[in-house]
């Protein structure tokens, strides 16, 4: 039985022209097998001066428009974000001995999408949108939780949470994905699609 696709490398891989359908394929099988948030992913940003950080964030939406997620836009990713739109993503499946890296470019999903999602959160985690001011510093525990409180108070019906003006997401539309497979003595395997000047996908082979 054929083990391999087309460009010899493993059947994993497909033989797909479409990267967000393979990113679809391996997706589903990450959160069948991966034990803890399968749609985490590393996200890297970098301010005016190039200056990179990078954190953990949870996927929140994907479709071949891009892969989302939410964050106060105050932040220091979010201000980093306003400042250079490039970025780029990781996702690391252990489980699956795979990663999926993309680069692209980030723009601030409509109202409605970023509505439909935080009515869509918890009731806690509604209100520590309002409460936290995410990545400024705080002179103690209690000046958060006095926050909390203020805004559980403040609003305590929990079907109606107004979405904080400083609080959406972000969508990443992608330039380049790429897919890599764990291999023996470090021989990997990578497949990277990139889009070009005519807005189609084209397939290239990387060494490890």
């Amino acid at each position: 039985m054929n083990q391999k696709n087309s460009l010899g490398l493993n059947k994993c891989f497909l033989d797909l022209d479409n990267p967000f359908e393979l990113f679809q394929r391996w997706f589903e099988e990450a959160k069948k097998k991966e034990i803890n948030d399968p749609n985490a992913l590393a996200l890297g940003t970098a301010n005016k001066e190039g200056i990179p950080s990078v954190r953990m964030v949870l996927l929140k939406g994907h479709s071949e428009k891009g892969f989302v997620f939410y964050t106060n836009l105050n932040s220091q990713k979010g201000n980093e974000i306003k400042e250079n739109p490039n970025a780029t993503m990781c996702f690391h499946w252990k489980s699956l001995l795979r990663q999926i890296r993309i680069v692209g470019t980030l723009k601030q999903v409509d109202d409605q999408t970023a509505d439909e999602y935080y009515n869509s959160r918890a009731y806690d985690s509604r209100i520590g949108a309002w409460a936290s001011k995410q990545s400024s510093i705080l002179q103690n525990r209690d000046e958060l939780l006095d926050a909390l409180e203020n805004y559980k108070k403040k609003y305590n019906d929990k079907d109606n949470v107004p979405r904080p003006s400083h609080w959406s997401g972000w969508n990443l539309t992608p330039s380049t994905i790429e897919f890599w497979l764990d291999g023996d003595n470090r021989i990997h395997e990578r497949l990277k699609y990139s889009l070009d000047k005519n807005g189609s996908w084209t397939k290239s082979l990387l060494s490890p």
